[in-house]
């Protein structure tokens, strides 16, 4: 119980740090961001008063003209009331609805390639770790130069294979634009149709990672004494390799997992970008083009309790796996 209530509290902090931070950096930033919102508002025709740039200052947490810490105070109280601010790029759409349009795209697509990638990287590598040496270990670094090319590359290869030379898929978009959104057939057909090219860009990048980081630990925990002892009281071969060396082997790679997962929610920002793929990379994009500070400081804050989340989780489920990380704790 002691080394749950400490997980807790650690991340009670570091979500504490995590909004501190987001708070302060736009106002560490050079400039007045409440200037470049209302200059951004101008070029859209709107009208600028008093009153515009008082409701714009508390878009950021307060008053500019008031205390630091009664902007604090201000920003946390509209924090967990769920109230993040309108968004200068789409305005006046509230940040929440920005980000509540978007959001489903990206954990649907990141989040099914990122676990993906996953089950097939660590599936291989306890596969290639199990008989090292064999000509299985020489496709390795084939996986792993893939991993090396950079997103965007490896996105634009695929496009011209794939959308203009074999006019298999289309190269950008989320859905066919003539359907309407819904939870039809149809329309979820057309958006596992458009996203098939971003998820195989994002499994062919990260399957290399997933397997050699698999493959090594598999090589290092055959030599474990546990292993000796099941092939010496003659286990099969298939259940070592699940229950003793696989299941030891793969801990170090939940971890990372954890981390992917949680970034799911960040998107994959040039992925997005090369697709013109509706997710919240484009729109992360778009506020830092935009100097949209009500939006970034939303979408950073989308991310880190994403993060945090997704560790907070992984954290406890590991010590229920290894009962030597509460024995340490």
């Amino acid at each position: 119980m002691n080394y749950y209530l400490r997980k807790l509290g650690f991340y009670l902090v570091a979500l504490w740090a995590a909004l501190t931070l987001n708070f302060l950096i736009p106002r560490l930033l050079p400039g007045n961001p409440v200037d470049i919102l209302l200059a951004k508002l101008q070029q859209r025709g709107g009208t600028v008063t008093a009153e515009t740039r008082e409701a714009y200052a508390l878009l950021l947490g307060g008053d500019s003209d008031s205390p630091l810490i009664v902007q604090y105070g201000q920003y946390l109280v509209n924090i967990f009331r769920g109230d993040l601010g309108v968004s200068v790029t789409y305005f006046p759409a509230p940040v929440t609805e920005v980000i509540g349009t978007s959001l489903p795209w990206t954990i649907a697509l990141i989040g099914i390639a990122t676990v993906l990638s996953f089950i097939i990287g660590v599936g291989l590598g306890a596969f290639v770790g199990w008989k090292p040496g064999t000509w299985l270990d020489s496709l390795v670094p084939a996986t792993t130069l893939l991993a090396a090319v950079p997103y965007f590359w490896l996105a634009l290869i695929l496009v011209y294979f794939l959308s203009s030379s074999l006019g298999l898929f289309p190269s950008q978009g989320g859905y066919d634009v003539v359907l309407d959104p819904g939870w039809n057939m149809e329309f979820i057909g057309s958006a596992i149709y458009y996203g098939f090219l971003p998820a195989l860009t994002i499994v062919i990048a990260s399957l290399g990672g997933w397997l050699l980081g698999m493959r090594n630990m598999m090589v290092s925990t055959l030599s474990e004494d546990y292993v000796l002892t099941a092939q010496a009281k003659g286990l099969s071969n298939s259940r070592i390799l699940r229950g003793y060396a696989a299941r030891n082997a793969v801990l170090p790679s939940i971890a990372g997992f954890a981390i992917s997962l949680g970034f799911v929610v960040s998107g994959s920002v040039v992925t997005e970008q090369v697709f013109s793929y509706p997710g919240i990379g484009s729109k992360l994009l778009s506020a830092v083009t935009n100097n949209d500070y009500a939006l970034m400081q939303g979408l950073f804050l989308f991310i880190t309790l994403a993060v945090l989340g997704a560790n907070l989780v992984v954290d406890l489920f590991y010590g229920l796996i290894d009962p030597r990380t509460r024995a340490r704790s």
